[in-house]
């Protein structure tokens, strides 16, 4: 029997391992503190600022499997997903990496024994592509990688392709260089003779793949397009998993090695169908499904959770891709992803244990966007229904196949499908039309321009000193020009800074940078590749002079307040409501904290006020920071310290302590946690389902929301004569507004009681009709109202229009019996209507009853002479 995926996977790290490899574990998939990515999309996302040079690698050889994802920008995978049969959402690369260490020749031989020897795959089936080089680049043939090859495999298998196949680039800038690939063909023996393998390399036969891509990381590219050697020449390489296990495996697609096949398995007794293996719409969907709940579980797992923006709107944009073809394919018209979710736990837990560690938040989380959209999708057919019904035209407009496209996620082939199967088309012209002007606003929208960086010196930078110090002398270690949405900013990197960068949740800091007399503003600062990243109002006038960088302390004082409190609030909850509480997001400002946590019902009241007082007792405790800045990780989860799941950290931690609270932490914090000063929760409410966020505020916003409200407190005493419970008089307040609503509404009661008397007593028989016209003033409407419509309920045949003004804002009210209504086919609404131009108003209601208000008190007269018009009219 072949390997299994499991097993492919375990003897690609331990063959490494045995190479004098370190084995590290996957970096998470969702990237929160690299403005340039969303998502992991390649192996060596986690090593890219050991690549530039802005940080050492411990360990010089290094392999691992990386959960990636690629649905956005350059790598965008996603419509193919389910067409064919290897295009993936996330999927595992398997890579082994050299910093500085061996190259070429190494890479080579290790990938040449590991496919040959240890999976056993078939030599002669196995063809190997190198750079041919590029003049416009400057670039030449890559003999060594040639020669080196030519050791191990025949020459006529050594194939030449340009720099679309064989130079790899992860972005328009940054690491690059020449790449040797690695191709299986996996056809018939009968297929191999008809046509040579080496003629398919590269043309997209879906049976001639791709399997291993070794990467000569020696280039950076820069903003203008030229090459720059590396500090250091690095192995970067690649496998997917997927396309490894079916070359094992020998199956004809990805979709069946048993990964796949396990979870298709779990689809098919859902949906009760059966998978094909075909090119069938069903069949698509089954891929579509198996391959997606990957993508979404993972993401999840890892604290992404589904919304309209950044990250979590490509998971939603997954996730409801999965859904569609599950409803439209599959015909499964109720929740089933988070039932799916279980087969990829089963099969993919053991190595990734995130997955079943997480296993009941990722399934409620599903499930409510699942309920939630299927909702919508039934929204959507009734906007098309409707239309079918009241339209003749046969086609649907493009304007409204976008709309259904952008608000209720329907993909055009699907408004396709339903329309035709109704007979009709689509206006496609119209559709691309609305779309690509969507897209161009959102490329105005997010337009960014970047600048190549102006290096002065190769010193190590961004030395980071503002836990002890928020002003330090330093120099300026590079800078560029940026143009972020349509605003010129300067970016700055220092060889030393005191600036925090926005990180863990914890905003950037702010402050100013003094070269010389001018004093340049600094409003934000991030980190990218390791760098610390100062978001300047300018540059100074000579970038090469020395400058004094200093953090705004006041800011920098707010927003440690809230960090802390943060961690205090976290303890206070998993000692309240137990230990699943979990943090799942945060965010430390400089005016309030917010975070959110695992969590699966609603806070009471009293429970709130109970943590409140648990993190409000910490601040009043003057608990001292105990703080270790180097410890091994080890230790620290020893000794209780929380880690934050979808976060990376290294062999060592920083580590935070308030007495009970120790947590893995880089951000900046107070001395004792009696200078928070005050702790108030502002909000509880729902993010996802399990998920919970409250919202609270520290500091000068806690003593600033505490003036005001002993403010108010002052005001509502003076409003009450200062009486010696506030509590008490308002409770008496309360009572006596009560009383005062009974009588009111006794009095209302009997006032309707004297007007339906009066109104009965000047009913007029016409004959035809029955009828009463009458005006009565200082009298609410709405009391008028309630009184025609008990009178026209009680009496046949009865047109009633009583007009009149309610505190000088004149009003009408028509009543008509039903039957009458019916018989002479009348309509109180537009009665009213009629009879309120009169007073410069307007209104309706129903056919029975309708009332207008209007402006012109002195209209009334002619109202109610057009009201006997309209009587004699209908008695005629």
């Amino acid at each position: 029997m072949s390997l299994t995926t499991r097993e492919i996977r375990i003897r690609f790290l331990e063959f490494f391992k045995d190479k004098s490899h370190e084995i590290v574990p996957s970096a998470p998939i969702v990237i929160k503190d690299d403005p340039t990515l969303m998502f992991t999309n390649a192996g060596m996302n986690q090593f890219k600022s050991i690549f530039i040079g802005n940080e050492d690698s411990l360990n010089k050889r290094v392999a691992d499997t990386q959960k990636c994802l690629r649905v956005s920008g350059k790598h965008n995978d996603l419509e193919e997903v389910g067409k064919d049969h290897y295009h993936h959402t996330m999927f595992e690369m398997l890579g082994n990496w050299s910093f500085g260490d061996y190259f070429k020749k190494e890479a080579i031989a290790f990938s040449w024994e590991l496919l040959t020897e240890g999976f056993g795959l078939d030599k002669d089936r196995i063809y190997v592509s190198i750079f041919e080089g590029d003049s416009e680049q400057d670039l030449e043939i890559d003999k060594e990688a040639k020669e080196i090859w030519q050791k191990h495999i025949g020459e006529d298998r050594i194939l030449t392709f340009g720099r679309k196949e064989n130079f790899w680039e992860m972005g328009e800038t940054g690491p690059c260089g020449p790449c040797s690939e690695i191709h299986y063909d996996m056809r018939s023996d009968a297929e191999r003779q008809k046509t040579d393998g080496k003629k398919l390399v590269n043309m997209d036969d879906p049976e001639v793949i791709e399997v291993w891509n070794l990467v000569f990381m020696q280039f950076n590219r820069l903003e203008d397009g030229s090459l720059v050697a590396l500090k250091n020449k690095h192995i970067d390489t690649g496998m997917g998993l997927e396309r490894l296990a079916r070359a094992v495996q020998g199956v004809s697609s990805n979709y069946e090695i048993d990964l796949f096949q396990n979870i298709i398995r779990k689809v098919e007794s859902v949906a009760n169908k059966k998978y094909e293996g075909s090119s069938s719409e069903s069949d698509i969907a089954f891929r579509v499904v198996a391959d997606h709940i990957r993508a979404i579980g993972f993401c999840i797992a890892d604290g992404q959770l589904p919304s309209n923006t950044g990250a979590g709107y490509v998971i939603r944009r997954i996730l409801r891709r999965a859904i569609r073809y599950g409803f439209s394919q599959l015909s499964i018209n109720k929740p089933f992803l988070h039932e799916v979710y279980d087969a990829l736990n089963n099969e993919m837990g053991a190595d990734f244990p995130e997955l079943d560690r997480q296993a009941d938040l990722v399934k409620r989380v599903i499930l409510e966007e699942e309920t939630s959209f299927l909702s919508t999708l039934e929204k959507g057919l009734e906007r098309l229904n409707g239309l079918f019904a009241s339209s003749a035209g046969k086609v649907v407009p493009g304007e409204t196949a976008f709309e259904l496209y952008d608000t209720y996620g329907f993909p055009i082939d699907l408004t396709q499908l339903i329309a035709q199967e109704n007979g009709w088309s689509v206006d496609m012209r119209g559709f691309e039309k609305s779309l690509n002007a969507q897209k161009e606003r959102s490329r105005n929208a997010g337009k960014t321009n970047f600048g190549d960086w102006t290096e002065l010196t190769d010193e190590v930078n961004s030395h980071f000193l503002g836990y002890d110090q928020l002003s330090v002398k330093t120099t300026i270690a590079k800078y560029r020009v940026a143009t972020l949405k349509g605003k010129e900013v300067a970016q700055i990197v220092l060889l030393k800074t005191p600036f925090y960068a926005e990180s863990g949740g914890q905003v950037g800091d702010k402050g100013v940078l003094k070269s010389g007399d001018q004093i340049i503003k600094v409003f934000d600062t991030k980190k990218e590749n390791n760098e610390i990243i100062h978001y300047a109002s300018e540059l100074p006038h000579d970038p090469s002079l020395g400058l004094e960088a200093e953090v705004n302390d006041k800011h920098r004082s707010d927003v440690k307040k809230n960090h802390s409190a943060t961690h205090l609030l976290h303890h206070a909850l998993r000692k309240s409501l137990g230990d699943h509480v979990e943090q799942k997001g945060s965010l430390v400002a400089s005016d309030k904290l917010r975070f959110d946590f695992s969590h699966f019902e609603r806070i009471s009241d009293q429970m709130l006020q109970e943590i409140e007082i648990i993190v409000s007792n910490a601040i009043a405790s003057g608990i001292e920071l105990q703080e270790f800045r180097s410890m091994p990780i080890e230790k620290a989860k020893s000794m209780g310290a929380m880690a934050l799941f979808g976060e990376k950290y290294g062999d060592s931690v920083r580590v935070i302590q308030f007495e009970g609270s120790i947590e893995l932490c880089g951000g900046t914090h107070v001395e004792n946690t009696s200078a928070i000063g005050g702790f108030k929760i502002m909000s509880e409410s729902s993010v996802a389902s399990g998920v919970r966020r409250i919202e609270a505020i520290t500091g000068s916003t806690y003593q600033d929301y505490l003036n005001e409200s002993l403010n108010i407190i002052a005001e509502i005493e003076l409003e009450l004569g200062n009486p010696k419970s506030i509590l008490s008089a308002i409770k008496k307040l309360q009572i006596d507004l009560k009383q005062a609503q009974k009588k009111i509404e006794d009095f209302n009661e009997k006032e309707k009681a004297t007007i339906l008397d009066s109104l009965k007593n000047e009913i007029v028989d016409n004959g035809k009709i029955r009828s009463v016209v009458k005006r009565i003033d200082k009298v609410g409407g709405k009391t008028v109202k309630d009184t025609v419509y008990t009178l026209v309920l009680a009496e046949q045949n009865l047109m009633a229009i009583v007009l009149g003004d309610d505190e000088e804002k004149p009003f009408i009210v028509v009543g008509l019996s039903k039957q009458l209504a019916e018989e002479l086919k009348l309509d109180a609404s537009k009665i009213v209507r009629d009879l309120a131009q009169h007073i410069e108003g307007s209104g309706g209601g129903q056919k029975f009853l309708a009332m207008a208000g209007g402006k012109n008190k002195q209209g009334l007269r002619r109202a109610l002479e057009h009201a006997d018009e309209i009587i004699r009219i209908q008695a005629s």
